[in-house]
């Protein structure tokens, strides 16, 4: 996309009464932004519900004024554009009908042949959560996924942290302009998320983080994504609205299952209770039911050939000789190690072909 192209592509963005729907619509029958504002308003008129009131919207001459700010201050800043007619443009976005038809990014963002999983939930996340959330990330690291979230207080920061952590790619998904920082106390960890992945956004430099932004934000959360994770929520909140928006996607949505009386896992355990998402406990749990198959080798290797084995993976493996296969919470019982150290370590030992998972939590080793 050229300057000119980018210009035009800007002022329909921004034009008042058009949507990424609509948009997209003019798109389909101009070809082009540029196109679409020379267009006669009676051919324009003849599309599908294209009426007068959004032909009075593209006659707005300061579109094209405020279109000429953001684009200078786009290439003064080096900020980094998706269309979304072009190869580069997110492909699980791609596939929304109300995917935004600009995505401005900056960072190193690598997304191909990538698996992508967005983790939200409460600003108030509970030792439990944060616990939870870590440990999840930390499992799902031997996959390398990269992790989405909105670079929010509670559940976002500690999801970008954990990627970091482990490292992983992560993506913030502001619902503001690139040329500010909300939360400001999140200015610290600017650079370690743009190190190891960056942020995105549809929004102008003019934009603020205003209310329904952050709704308008969760839509790109969850379509970008394979799969969303909600960690903790209460009755209501964003979360809620990112799971409702991936479901409607035919995205896969999971939660974590909390207290009943508990008020931060309210929101979850109805979103399980009504089937609108699956209950996970680990990172094995979402490897499983999104079919992120690990590659086995060629040739079975005999457990006794791996030398760097840690005591956890030696102590499992140990267990599991000469049995069948053998329930997770059986090898939990025996080698006395919590369900979540259990996940994460048969994953591991199914990465090197140690272990072999079965429907049903079950595990065996490869003979």
């Amino acid at each position: 996309m050229n300057d000119n192209d980018l210009l035009y592509t800007l002022a329909l963005q921004k034009a008042a009464n058009i949507g990424d729907i609509t948009a997209k619509k003019l798109l389909q029958h101009c070809h082009t932004a540029e196109l679409i504002f020379k267009e006669k308003d009676t051919l324009l008129q003849a599309i599908n519900g294209i009426g007068s009131y959004i032909c009075k919207s593209l006659k707005d001459k300061k579109l094209l004024i405020d279109a000429e700010k953001e684009l200078c201050y786009i290439k003064d800043n080096a900020i980094k554009h998706w269309y979304y007619k072009e190869d580069d443009y997110p492909k699980n976005l791609k596939h929304c009908i109300d995917g935004p038809i600009l995505l401005f990014y900056g960072g190193q963002l690598n997304l191909k042949q990538q698996h992508i999983i967005s983790i939200v939930g409460t600003r108030n996340i509970t030792n439990y959560g944060k616990r939870i959330c870590e440990e999840i990330i930390e499992g799902l690291s031997l996959l390398n996924p990269v992790i989405v979230s909105g670079f929010a207080y509670g559940t976002d920061i500690t999801a970008h942290k954990a990627a970091i952590k482990n490292n992983l790619q992560t993506i913030g998904c502001l619902a503001h302009g690139m040329n500010q920082v909300y939360p400001k106390v999140h200015k610290k960890y600017m650079r370690d998320v743009e190190a190891n992945g960056g942020f995105v956004t549809e929004f102008w430099s003019s934009s603020n983080p205003e209310r329904e932004n952050f709704i308008k934000r969760n839509r790109i959360i969850a379509g970008i994504s394979e799969a969303t994770l909600v960690i903790e929520s209460a009755e209501k909140g964003g979360s809620l609205i990112t799971a409702d928006i991936a479901n409607s996607y035919n995205r896969d949505v999971f939660a974590l299952p909390g207290r009943i009386d508990d008020k931060f896992s309210s929101g979850t355990n109805t979103l399980i209770k009504l089937q609108r998402a699956q209950l996970v406990t680990s990172a094995a749990d979402i490897a499983y039911m999104l079919n992120w198959d690990v590659k086995q080798p060629k040739k079975p290797i005999q457990p006794k050939l791996f030398v760097d084995l840690n005591p956890s993976e030696e102590k499992i493996v140990t267990y599991l000789k000469g049995k069948d296969k053998v329930d997770l919470d059986d090898i939990a019982i025996a080698c006395q190690l919590p369900i979540h150290k259990i996940s994460s370590t048969l994953l591991g030992l199914e990465l090197k072909g140690v272990t072999r998972p079965h429907p049903g939590k079950q595990f065996e080793l490869i003979t």
